[in-house]
């Protein structure tokens, strides 16, 4: 729940040919990490719309009163998002591509930040950030919206493949401290993680915070005003909004919302495919800024 729950942003930078060499090496040496080249992980983590799918799941997880107000009080992510994505994108990153050794490890810091972060609701009940309960529920966020939105976005999985996925992110859970049984394996598993979850479910101010650093983070002037950098970026969290789960757009009880964010679900599902195609083309020709030397060495592993 700290700033190591979300996913990156994609800018655009060369490519790093040798990261991918290493990987390949790495593989070949016996290492394929937690998930491997024949993973469905390492298909829907490198697909372009990963980025949407992690606004997705940081406007799900901020829907819990306890997860959202460890994260006010303990997160600079208002401060400094920009810097938390880049962090997230690398833990990210690392878990799926790298060695195993290097996500056990990204894995332990993860255990020692959320060991840390201790606090107080305002009703009086304490919390812990490393309260299974808190960490299924992040767990879930991500698992459910780096799946929907790759794959209404265009990613052919059969129903088993997307099965797979689930059960092979058991093993990015038991990173952060969690015992298998305590996350869903399946599809199905997911479905019923968030019908029992949502009456516990609420919209906070804190809540409400944290939607706006999503949707309008601050930028540098220079930046703002010299770029269509807001307006897009605009454009990417609206879809982000658009593509939550019915139940949970209800819940926010925004008012009638101007662009992506007011997109129907068929419109929000024709604006994903025609963003992924759009980001395959543009990663053609300069690939993702952001995406550190394992998503690079991914990336060209699968041809991308």
């Amino acid at each position: 729940m700290g700033d190591t729950t979300g996913p990156g942003d994609t800018d655009p930078t060369l490519p790093h040919v040798a990261a991918g060499a290493a990987v390949r090496r790495r593989v070949r040496g016996g290492d394929p990490g937690l998930f491997g080249p024949d993973s469905v992980t390492w298909r829907v983590h490198s697909d372009p719309l990963m980025g949407v799918a992690g606004l997705r799941a940081l406007l799900l997880q901020a829907l819990h009163p306890v997860a959202i107000h460890a994260v006010d009080e303990h997160s600079g992510y208002r401060e400094d998002p920009w810097g938390r994505l880049a962090r997230t994108a690398e833990y990210v990153g690392v878990t799926t591509y790298g060695s195993s050794t290097e996500a056990m490890l990204a894995g332990s810091r993860v255990r020692a930040v959320h060991a840390r972060v201790r606090g107080t609701m305002p009703d009086g009940v304490e919390y812990a950030a490393d309260d299974p309960q808190l960490l299924a529920w992040v767990h879930c966020c991500l698992v459910a919206s780096f799946l929907e939105i790759v794959t209404r976005g265009g990613l052919a999985l059969t129903g088993s493949e997307q099965d797979r996925y689930v059960a092979e992110q058991v093993s990015a859970a038991m990173l952060v401290g969690l015992e298998p049984d305590e996350v869903p394996h399946d599809r199905a598993g997911i479905v019923d993680y968030f019908s029992v979850i949502r009456p516990v479910l609420d919209v906070t101010p804190a809540a409400r915070r944290a939607a706006s650093v999503v949707v309008a983070p601050p930028m540098p002037a220079s930046v703002a005003l010299m770029t269509p950098a807001l307006p897009a970026w605009a454009g990417i969290a609206g879809l982000a909004f658009a593509a939550l789960p019915p139940w949970a757009r209800r819940l926010y009880a925004l008012p009638e919302l101007p662009g992506a964010a007011g997109l129907t679900d068929a419109a929000t599902t024709v604006a994903l495919k025609t963003m992924r195609t759009a980001l395959k083309g543009v990663q053609a020709v300069v690939p993702p800024l952001r995406e550190g030397p394992h998503q690079r060495a991914a990336r060209l592993r699968l041809g991308g």
